[in-house]
């Protein structure tokens, strides 16, 4: 039996212009191994929690204090909750509050050349860690494109002389994900 592999577009709720990115993965990966995927696949550095919402329930890792009701992660595959058109969300950093809308948008058999996963599109870098979530990252944007903002340099400063808002390579992606995933 060939495997199946999941079409996910992941897109970042709350922001303009948007994030997104559209990869292929395996769909016996489990939930823990489709985090990783977005991680690597958006451009975050895994620093903080995350859970998965799918049908009204919570996926992630299990809380040792129990303050969070969620079920472990390691324990679920991707084609055991949810099939062809079904939408789903992933958030991370409760914090900063990052929501992930994700569509399946479709499944197929393996490409037996084809290696997974891979991230095949996508459009514009990832936010910082820890900018301030959609709302800080609107103000970040405005201030790194006009060099007459009050906070501009300090906002370059702050995002680094690399952070280029416009820019996103599937390539390299593809790259982070064959490897770390």
């Amino acid at each position: 039996m060939s495997r199946q592999i999941f079409q996910l577009k992941v897109s970042l709720a709350g922001v303009r212009p948007p994030v997104w990115r559209r990869v292929l993965v395996p769909g016996g990966y489990t939930l823990d191994r489709l985090h990783r995927v977005v991680q690597h696949a958006m451009g975050w550095r895994d620093c903080h929690l995350h859970s998965f919402d799918i049908d009204g329930r919570q996926y992630g890792e299990p809380d040792p204090d129990g303050e969070l009701a969620l079920r472990d992660e390691l324990d679920v595959r991707l084609d055991a909750v949810v099939g062809k058109g079904d939408r789903f969300r992933y958030t991370y950093d409760f914090g900063d509050w990052w929501e992930h809308d994700l569509v399946v948008e479709d499944v197929c058999a393996a490409d037996p050349d084809e290696r997974y996963p891979a991230c095949v599109e996508g459009e514009r870098a990832c936010p910082p860690e820890d900018v301030g979530g959609p709302a800080g990252y609107a103000v970040l944007l405005a201030a790194l494109a006009d060099p007459g903002h009050a906070e501009h340099r300090m906002m370059r400063e702050w995002a680094g002389a690399g952070f280029e808002p416009d820019f996103f390579a599937a390539d390299r992606a593809t790259t982070l994900l064959r490897r770390f995933c």
